[in-house]
């Protein structure tokens, strides 16, 4: 009989050594790194196929470049993470590779099986890619564990948008030592130079959620440096691969048929539905090369999906801002970001046609977008107050450019023009930049001149007040007057890991507007100073507590003082619960309407965390002293927000949202105002591909409810079909002469199908 096969000795030997060593040194399985900054790796080509399944078992991998020197970056500083992480990464002609193999206790894992771009709170990795080197933008690729994506794009002013989109793959699947991850980005969606031999930035970074938020990532992180892409590591290798070329079309069809009460004033006014009705769309993208590509789309659907959540302006005498949504508008979205608001793309209301050209060449960043917008809101700025009105047809032309040099320091202007339909102009021209001074100290700033003739056209302002601007220079209806203004903005800021602060200052012409942007006030200059140090306690409780104070004034442009705020706060987390509270107590004086109300404060506490995988809660609370801007009297103001989100299942999230506001006479409860809004989002997760989503919304200020389902499947970011309706309904009365009673105002259903053809 043979013999069974026997291991040499001496290896017998040497395994039976390293296993008592790590039984009896249980700290010696997990070995400390050796922190790496910016750190490099040669990659090559992939030996063979890979296929995106989660299964790290191709023979693509067998050659792929390794890395498994992660430090904790936080709340650890470049310490020894708590459990290993493998990072493998390789490429083909089409496209950059990425796996990630993650050791952890499976039970602890945090995944759902949500919607893209919806897994933040869960086990993610990410791979983080700035192609160009200059630190001013970068991709953003995470994946959880069940190889959910989520893609944002890092802009030069410090903000990640959560808009942006590309089409790529990904892969994950839990195992018994933890969970892996696959990853396929195409070289045709990366903007990258066109050379032979491409040296780009890059890390890889994991976050595991627990008690604490642990973030590992391979570059290891310099917390007094400002600059966070200055410090990821450097993947060398990449050779012979093209930018992708080619056109993308994008046809879309909406049908609808909306209803409603014909007369809202009339109690006996009946529900009348209009006829059902289908319009195509179509979106077209042409790259030139992975530096320059060519959009547009002509009568585009761009309405939401999700309809914004209600915001309370029971007490703000300003317009508010909502976040954008819309697909057309991420694309290059960073390249118009300025300090001010200068390009608001929400005041592209309603476009019958749109185009768009963006481009990086080298470390110069290009942007032109031309609309013609059916429905224009036009934003009357004042000095403590602004009007919002419709004005119709116009053409919106914006150009954008900028230049990056050093690391994160770039210069840049923007050119708006708009054109109204029935008369009226607006020109906006500005010069603005950053500027790193040190690894911790930079400067901002900013300088606009704009040129208004205003439409002429009194009735649009028939409702408007009859006040004059500008030291009586100027009316504030529309009366076809022409005038110019100047804004600039400037600041000194310092980031680093303990002390902060930012000191800025502002001043806005009276005869400033910009009506492609968002500044609802003008005529004003302000100066801000905020400080804080942050403390890192080796404390059980504490990850860490950062006390700061804030100094805010505000003047006419005549030298009177309209605002006078000075604060002092306290912000921390807590090595329990993922919990992150501030609280603050303010004090100050305000000017309004030649008014002053000099006793005003504030005291506010914020409380939120994340208690378990399936459970969170967030809660905001502020009373005090505040003015009421319609009764021109001081108020005793009470907000109160409560958030709560409950994952009974991994496919089924529970979402509820409740704010509330009241202010009542001092010393009195006699109301000025009083009430809520609460909002429920239901979302379930079928597969990566279909969801069903349920919203329902209470309005207690305007006595409203909306309802709101919707069906999604979704193949890519771009080919996707929806099906949905809206319910509005309010509390009206049924008869000239009887009680109130809920009806529903107004329904719509809605279909939208659209597929992404790419050649």
């Amino acid at each position: 009989m043979k013999k069974p096969a026997t291991l040499p000795n001496r290896f017998i030997y040497t395994a039976s050594f390293t296993g008592l060593m790590l039984l009896c040194f249980p700290a010696l399985a997990l070995q400390a790194p050796v922190p790496a900054f910016q750190p490099k790796l040669e990659i090559s080509r992939a030996a063979g196929t890979i296929n995106i399944d989660g299964k790290l078992n191709d023979p693509g991998w067998k050659n792929a470049a390794h890395s498994d020197n992660f430090v904790e970056r936080r709340p650890g500083d470049n310490t020894a993470p708590q459990v290993n992480t493998d990072v493998y990464v390789t490429y083909d002609d089409n496209r950059l590779y990425v796996s990630f193999l993650c050791r952890d206790n499976p039970v602890d894992i945090r995944a759902t099986m949500c919607p893209r771009d919806e897994p933040a709170d869960d086990d993610l990795v990410s791979v983080l890619i700035d192609t160009y080197g200059t630190a001013i933008w970068a991709y953003e690729f995470y994946v959880n564990p069940y190889g959910v994506q989520m893609d944002w794009l890092l802009s030069g002013l410090g903000m990640e948008d959560p808009g942006f989109d590309l089409t790529w793959e990904s892969a994950g699947q839990i195992t018994d030592s933890g969970y892996q991850v696959e990853l396929a980005i195409p070289f045709a969606g990366l903007r990258f130079p066109d050379k032979d031999v491409q040296s780009w930035r890059m890390d890889f970074r994991r976050n595991r959620p627990r008690e604490s938020s642990y973030q590992y990532s391979w570059a290891a992180n310099d917390h007094n440096e400002q600059c966070w892409p200055c410090q990821w590591g450097t993947i060398d290798g990449i050779t012979n691969v093209f930018p992708g070329k080619g056109i993308e079309i994008l046809p879309a069809f909406v049908g609808h048929q909306f209803g409603e009460i014909s007369d809202r004033e009339n109690a006996d006014s009946r529900f009348q539905n209009e006829h059902l009705k289908g319009e195509m769309s179509m979106g077209g993208k042409y790259s030139l090369s992975s530096d320059v590509t060519f959009e547009a789309a002509i009568n585009p659907d761009f309405s939401q999906v999700e309809a914004d959540a209600d915001q309370i302006d029971v007490n703000s005498p300003f317009a508010l801002m909502f976040p954008e949504k819309r697909p057309f508008f991420q694309e290059g979205r960073d390249i118009f970001e300025t300090l001010f608001n200068s390009f608001y793309t929400r005041m592209i209301n309603d476009p019958q046609f749109a185009a768009k050209m963006t481009g990086r060449i080298g470390q110069t960043s290009l942007g032109f977008l031309s609309a013609i917008d059916d429905n224009t809101p036009y934003i009357i700025p004042l000095n403590q107050s602004s009007i919002t009105i419709n004005t119709g047809k116009s053409v919106a032309n914006i150009l954008r450019g900028s230049y990056a040099f050093g690391e994160s320091s770039k210069l840049g202007f923007i050119i708006n023009d708009r054109r109204f339909e029935s008369g009226g102009t607006n020109t906006v021209l500005s010069a603005d930049g950053t500027l790193r001074l040190s690894k911790d100290y930079g400067i901002a700033g900013q300088f606009i001149v704009t040129h208004t003739r205003e439409l002429d056209d009194t009735a649009l302002t028939s409702g408007v007040n009859a006040d004059k601007f500008d030291n009586d220079k100027h009316t504030i209806g529309f009366d076809g007057e022409s005038f110019s203004g100047n804004a600039l903005i400037g600041a000194l800021y310092r980031r680093a890991r303990h002390w902060n602060f930012t000191i800025s200052y502002d001043q806005i012409d009276p005869t400033y507007r910009t009506e492609t942007g968002f500044d609802p006030v003008n005529g004003n200059r302000s100066v801000s100073i905020n400080t804080s140090f942050t403390i890192y306690p080796k404390s059980s409780v504490f990850q860490q507590l950062a006390p700061g104070i804030e100094k805010f004034t505000r003047w006419y442009y005549d030298g009177h003082k309209i605002m006078d705020y000075q604060s002092i706060g306290l912000q921390g987390e807590l090595n329990l619960a993922q919990i992150h509270f501030a609280a603050a107590y303010g004090m100050g004086s305000e000017s309004y309407a030649g008014i002053l109300f000099d006793d005003q404060w504030t005291l506010e506490l914020h409380v939120n965390s994340r208690i378990s995988d399936q459970f969170g809660l967030g809660a905001d609370f502020s009373h005090g002293r505040e003015v009421s801007y319609s009764d021109l009297a001081d108020g005793n103001e009470t907000d109160f927000a409560l958030s709560s989100m409950v994952k009974p299942l991994d496919r089924l999230t529970i979402e509820c949202n409740f704010n509330s506001s009241r202010m009542t006479v001092p010393g009195s409860n006699v109301e000025f105002f009083d009430g809520y809004i609460t909002r429920t989002k239901l979302q379930y997760q079928a597969t990566r591909q279909f969801s069903v989503r349920l919203v329902a919304q209470y309005n207690d200020f305007e006595k409203t409810w909306d309802i709101d389902p919707l069906f999604t499947f979704r193949i890519s970011p771009f080919s996707v079909f929806y099906a949905g309706s809206t319910y509005d309904y309010n509390d009206m009365l049924v008869s000239a002469d009887g009680p109130s009673k809920w009806r529903m105002t107004s329904r719509q259903f809605f279909m939208k199908l659209q597929y992404l053809v790419q050649i």
